[in-house]
């Protein structure tokens, strides 16, 4: 490394200048901020003078404080604050909660003094007075959803009082042992196994190299490390990640510890940790190296000396061109206090460096230091990745689903849907068993990562008139209607369902944060009286879908005489239901889906989804119910010919051209993008349609669709249908070859070296006039 003067401009957390802007990588301040919606919580570790600041609150918003001093005792007083209430566990999520106070040696059950905050408009600042364990929680009555009550978030910040340096991250839980690595050197330490290792990048954009050898193998004198060859092979990707394929593995295919946590989800297993001759040869003799940092810092432990040290390259971003096939670099993706956690498999003596690389941008062009802490393996550590609603929006680590402690019986295929974990698979059926139980009999599914928005006011009609593509002021309470919200361009924003619950109450069910975003936006543009509340994962929510869903309802959605009944639920039909009686739990209904099946989604408090599950696995015995998961849904929404985000719409693509016309009503009054989608409806370029591809092969999506030598489309979705026992398509092929019964051909290998001959075909595939979904 040379001179740190040389660099002193830079910072690793984005240098920004008119021509180039780092919108992911914020400043750091110091201030933590924490955005919570109904029934979440959050624990503030305060050091005496630090503030808490709270913007949101409201009579319907209201939050409650919690203070303890580090020994446990009750110190309200300490921010200024009287006790006005107690915490009531069935108003949130309490888990952690308790556990907190159990950990302390308290009483989860006994009465504790909280103070509530709910009658101020404006921002409220608190300052402790000494060092205090602060919890802020966002209660919600059971029924505040399903009566349309507010469901906004609360947004709570945390700022230190003196910042001696970056902010770490919060600690996890008992830590035995942490320190920091300096800029441009290497430690090495022992995990015992159980242990969690935790690797922070302080500042952000900092590459840390890391190798985890076997203690045992040390002992006689055998190097046994992690083998990134192995380890690729068994996870079947370029580096392991929270989840199901989760581990790193030695030459002999051993686990040696597998990922618990990743909040950057960017990193290397191909590249060599920096090298003395990588840097000779680009004209830097004597750099300081990661390499020769490691030998160092191993040689305690009795490991052989190396020139270039294989490593596990954390948050250096790399990639391999698609066309040149050479791998690729530039600045990390990761942000200050980002971090991954792993869990020994087998005692290990590790060895972590600060990467000291200040001659590209892999570290910001400023190398920094790493900062390692150690936990003890009682440490409750979750499984988790990060999770932003855009690039420079606070950071949530994602959960697990209010039905969780039922799904995790039946599964450990997990996977990411957006900040909860989802199902992917269950082993006892298997993606084709889940299928055909959905066609035949009935399934339920955890669909929970949907975003839900409640838009309430006098304008809310008017709001989602000029947002949405259909005429809302056409749509009665108690029906929904299939919608999209696009941009200027006709693009699609998103999709969703929209449900009126009352005239001036809608419920919005999409699938991303920027149609709230969007909705803010416009209403404050348009000077509207409508409030757009975001109930991120307040209200879980299960498709229960197949022929035989309905017969199952029966037995359990009792509902009251000034609502629909199940049986008068129409196709996009909605109401408000109890299970068995009118004191059950309540639960909004709707008959949708995304399946093209006779279906319905149910809705509530998480407080009442276990309960909920229970009942409808209970009911669904006798009709044979299976849970099903994403795998299997996604076979059965291509064949219904259903669109998804970043497949069938995307940027630059606009809604015709996804193939969701049917969704656009040009005749209503204006909308945002009706003029743009005007004018692509009378000259219209590229067709959304089915390919029936003649044999079982399935095409990636993006693949390129041929007639002769001359590309004339571009796959957005395959699968191999079940159902019709060969493989289908969809995709955007130019109006010119979009008839039906036009022989075209899906490139592979390259495009050009494989061909697989289709023929094109209106889409769904399957129940073409939705019979089944009306049925």
């Amino acid at each position: 490394m040379r001179d740190a003067s040389v660099l002193s401009e830079f910072t690793n957390i984005g240098f920004d200048t008119p021509a180039r802007r780092f919108p992911g990588f914020p400043k750091v301040s110091g201030t933590r901020e924490f955005v919570l919606a109904p029934r979440e919580a959050v624990r503030l570790a305060l050091k005496a003078g630090d503030m808490i600041s709270v913007e949101g609150i409201s009579a319907t918003r209201p939050l409650e404080i919690v203070a303890f001093s580090e020994d446990g005792h009750s110190m309200l007083p300490s921010l200024g604050l009287h006790p006005t209430s107690s915490v009531k566990s069935a108003y949130f999520d309490s888990d952690r909660f308790n556990d907190w106070i159990a950990s302390l040696g308290g009483d989860p059950k006994a009465a504790i003094k909280s103070h509530c905050l709910d009658d101020r408009a404006d921002a409220l600042i608190l300052r402790a007075d000494r060092p205090l364990n602060v919890w802020a929680i966002r209660p919600v009555s059971l029924e505040a959803h399903i009566e349309g009550s507010d469901t906004g978030c609360v947004t709570v910040s945390h700022k230190p009082a003196i910042l001696n340096g970056p902010v770490l991250p919060p600690l996890l839980g008992d830590v035995r042992d942490e320190f920091t690595v300096p800029s441009g050197t290497a430690l090495a330490y022992e995990l015992k196994a159980g242990e969690f290792a935790q690797i922070i990048d302080v500042e952000g954009q900092q590459c840390s190299d890391f190798m985890a050898l076997r203690s045992d193998g040390l002992d006689r004198g055998q190097e046994w490390m992690i083998d990134s060859t192995a380890t690729r092979s068994m996870v079947r990707r370029a580096y392991p990640g929270p989840g199901l394929l989760d581990k790193f593995f030695d030459r002999e295919m051993r686990p040696l510890l597998n990922v618990v946590q990743d909040t950057c989800g960017r990193h290397d297993t191909f590249g060599l940790a920096c090298t003395a001759r990588g840097y000779e040869e680009r004209g830097f003799p004597g750099h300081v190296n990661c390499s020769d940092n490691m030998s160092n810092a191993l040689a305690p432990f009795g490991v052989e000396r190396r020139s270039a040290w294989p490593a596990i390259n954390f948050f250096w971003n790399t990639w391999i061109d698609p066309v040149s096939h050479h791998i690729q670099t530039e600045e990390s993706h990761s942000r200050p206090g980002d971090y991954v956690i792993m869990r020994a498999i087998e005692d290990l003596v590790c060895v972590s460096t600060a990467c000291p690389d200040d001659i590209d941008p892999i570290n910001g062009w400023n190398p920094t230091d790493i900062h390692v802490r150690i936990y003890r393996p009682e440490t409750p550590i979750r499984r988790a990745v990060a999770y932003r609603e855009k690039e420079d929006a606070p950071m949530s680590i994602s959960q697990e689903s209010a039905f969780h402690d039922r799904l995790a019986p039946l599964t450990q295929h997990f996977a990411p849907a957006r900040d909860l974990w989802a199902p992917v698979s269950y082993p006892s059926h298997g993606t084709i068993g889940e299928y055909w139980a959905c066609r035949e009999a009935v399934t339920v599914q955890d669909m929970s990562g949907l975003r839900k928005f409640d838009i309430v006011g006098p304008d809310a009609e008017a709001l989602m008139q000029k947002a949405t593509t259909r005429n809302v002021s056409k749509l009665p309470v108690w029906r929904g209607s299939y919608t999209l919200m696009c941009d200027e361009s006709g693009a699609v924003i998103d999709d969703g369902t929209l449900f009126r619950l009352a005239p001036e109450i809608f419920r919005w069910c999409c699938g991303s944060e920027e149609s709230g975003r969007t909705l803010q936006t416009l209403a404050s543009k348009l000077g509207l009286q409508a409030r757009v509340n975001a109930m991120r994962n307040a209200m879980p929510n299960l498709a229960i879908q197949g022929p035989k869903s309905r017969d199952l309802l029966r037995k359990i959605a009792f509902t009251q005489p000034h609502v629909p009944s199940l049986e008068q639920l129409k196709w996009f039909g909605v109401t408000v239901a109890r299970l068995k009686d009118r004191d059950g739990a309540p639960f909004m209904l709707t008959r949708s889906g995304y399946t093209g099946e006779l279906g319905y989604e149910v809705f509530c408090a998480k407080s009442d989804a276990v309960a909920i599950w229970d009942a409808i696995m209970s009911a669904g015995d006798e009709f044979g119910i299976t849970p099903m998961g994403s795998a299997a849904l996604d076979i059965i929404r291509i064949e219904a010919g259903l669109a998804a985000a970043n497949a069938e719409f995307a940027a630059g693509i606009d809604a015709f051209e996804a193939g969701l016309g049917f969704a656009i009503d040009l005749n209503k009054t204006d909308f945002t993008g009706k003029a743009a989608l005007e004018r692509n409806a009378r000259d219209p370029r590229r067709l959304l349609k089915g390919l029936l591809i003649e044999c079982d092969d399935v095409p990636a999506a993006g693949s390129p669709v041929f007639a002769g030598e001359r590309q004339v489309g571009v796959v957005t979705s395959a699968t191999r249908s079940p159902m019709l026992e060969h493989a289908i398509a969809m995709a955007r092929v130019s109006i010119e070859h979009a008839e039906n019964g036009v022989r075209l051909e899906i490139g592979q290998l390259d495009g050009r070296m494989k061909r697989l001959g289709a023929t094109v075909s209106d889409i769904p595939f399957i129940d073409p006039q939705r019979k089944r979904a009306r049925a």
